[in-house]
């Protein structure tokens, strides 16, 4: 099985698409699907079902990345956590 060289590629390159993950080893898309369905399973992985769209062609495939992994923030502007100074005046 491929189950060990899928989980590297996803350890060392976040969330992967499937059809990314089999041109990066090698492996048959059908044969990376087989892998990624047996990690989700046991509860290595997080994966959730997409299709994408390349001109009128329909593509559907997997993303998926180790399970517990956030992504980092994106760079940027945050939104505020809290108010901002509510001036309480009395008297």
């Amino acid at each position: 099985m491929h189950t060990d060289q899928v989980l590297n590629q996803l350890k060392e390159h976040g969330q992967l698409l499937d059809a990314e993950i089999a041109s990066a080893t090698g492996i048959t898309l059908a044969q990376v699907r087989k892998s990624l369905n047996e990690l989700s399973l046991r509860g290595e992985i997080s994966q959730c079902s997409i299709t994408r769209f390349n001109g009128n062609k329909r593509i559907d495939g997997f993303q998926c990345r180790i399970s517990g992994y956030v992504p980092p923030a994106a760079p940027g502007r945050k939104a505020s956590s809290g108010k901002k100074g509510s001036a309480n005046t009395s008297g």
